[in-house]
């Protein structure tokens, strides 16, 4: 989903230009999933497909921590739904 694809969304429901934008929603999640669910960095830097900062680089180290990220991934669902009520 593209970033103009995001921002038309956010507009439609209301927000405005200093309220919200794509980005932030990643920023949030970001802060969000390491300050409050405690995740490795790493998994939270591959599932938003940001480069890791290890001494191999991405040239040799293709981890992809599918499991880790899936569990990091329904505790971030479930924290959201947490929010709710």
């Amino acid at each position: 989903m593209s970033e103009n694809a995001i921002l038309a969304a956010l507009r439609r429901m209301g927000y405005g230009k200093d309220e919200m934008t794509g980005h932030g929603f990643r920023a949030m999640a970001r802060t969000m999933i390491r300050e409050r669910l405690k995740e490795d960095p790493e998994y939270i830097e591959i599932q938003l497909a940001h480069v890791t900062k290890n001494a191999n680089g991405t040239a040799y180290d293709r981890v992809a921590f599918i499991d880790e990220r899936t569990e990091m991934m329904q505790a971030w669902a479930d924290y959201l739904d947490g929010l709710k009520t």
